[in-house]
């Protein structure tokens, strides 16, 4: 019955197991124009177009236009950024393809666009978490709360993550990983999903 915000939707895998398994409103933001249609068509199929609102554009750490560079032309894609020239390990990314797009802060989404605040929050952007998360404590100060993919070989991303997160008053519960980074994807051996919860 709350609100989940999913940011870097992808194809909607989060989005539609909490529309339907949890019965969440789901704000998800997704700006790759490749990812856009896999979403939109995944929500239909699952029913979820009254549930599950679209947002086609960035979270940033403001207002504005920038580029958007991705490292993969494929739907279902991943590895991009927006705004930035480095990817999820902190170096330069391997662009293959950009375009120019709009992105927005966590609480410019709420006070400038009326979005619903959300209660939990999952985050999957690739790199600049950090960025993200730095700019948004009003929102993140009424979460209960929130799944963040980050990079402890990125010590800037590790560290000032965690320091936005600390400040809104969350807890670190849990670091996880799936089997697949577990038994070797090359480079992401230090990449868990962090859960921080309220206190």
């Amino acid at each position: 019955g709350g609100t989940l915000w999913d940011i870097g939707a992808n194809v909607g895998l989060y989005s539609i197991y909490a529309a339907k398994k949890k019965n969440c409103r789901v704000v998800a933001f997704e700006p790759s124009i490749f990812n856009l249609e896999l979403l939109a068509r995944n929500l239909f199929m699952n029913n979820l177009q009254d549930q599950v609102t679209i947002a086609p554009f960035a979270l940033s750490d403001g207002l504005g236009v920038s580029l958007m560079r991705m490292t993969t032309t494929e739907w279902g894609g991943a590895l991009s950024t927006f705004g930035k020239k480095f990817g999820w390990n902190g170096e330069s990314i391997k662009e293959v393809f950009a375009f120019q797009t709009f992105g927005v802060s966590m609480d410019q989404a709420v006070s400038v666009l009326h979005l619903p605040p959300p209660n939990f929050i999952k985050m999957d952007v690739d790199g600049i978490e950090h960025f993200i998360l730095q700019n948004g404590p009003d929102v993140l100060s009424t979460i209960q709360g929130i799944l963040v993919e980050i990079n402890d070989d990125f010590t800037e991303q590790a560290e000032k993550s965690r320091d936005a997160l600390e400040r809104a008053g969350l807890t670190l519960k849990k670091k996880l990983q799936s089997e697949m980074i577990q038994n070797g994807t090359p480079g992401f051996q230090h990449t868990f999903n962090q859960i921080w919860t309220c206190k």
